[in-house]
């Protein structure tokens, strides 16, 4: 089983990151606008929309607010088993770390979805310090 892991730090506080992450429904307006095209939950799970045109079910495993850890599995395209886990980790005030994990199978789709995490976490990564320069300017 492949297995990513990536990580990435933010200018932004801890809070106002996991306010949006925990949004699972609002991540191509919130969290990953431009990597994310559309969104749309269905029960306990959502139908993400790619830029790449790619689309997959994710069920939403847990939203843990106490440990600010949001988990999920997919399905779609070739992946026989997919989950993952983004989790978002206080440095400051100011400042906090995204980890982002993902174990699936087969082993050779590891290179396209770990391009596309690197992807995500920088589109994350400009969102969320565009959103908290905005509050800091009010």
């Amino acid at each position: 089983m492949a297995s990513i892991r990536q990580e990435i730090r933010v200018a932004a506080s801890a809070e106002q990151i996991w306010d949006a992450v925990r949004d699972v429904g609002e991540i191509h307006h919130r969290l990953v606008p431009g990597f994310v095209i559309d969104c749309k939950l269905e029960g306990d799970a959502r139908i993400v929309t790619f830029a790449n045109g790619l689309v997959a079910r994710e069920v939403i495993v847990d939203v843990d607010d106490e440990a600010r850890r949001v988990a999920w599995s997919a399905t779609g395209e070739r992946l026989t088993h997919h989950n993952a886990s983004l989790q978002v980790f206080a440095e400051d005030a100011e400042h906090s770390q995204l980890v982002w994990i993902a174990d699936l199978l087969p082993d050779d789709m590891k290179p396209p979805i770990s391009a596309m995490i690197e992807q995500g976490m920088l589109a994350m990564k400009t969102t969320l310090e565009g959103q908290a320069a905005g509050r800091r300017n009010q």
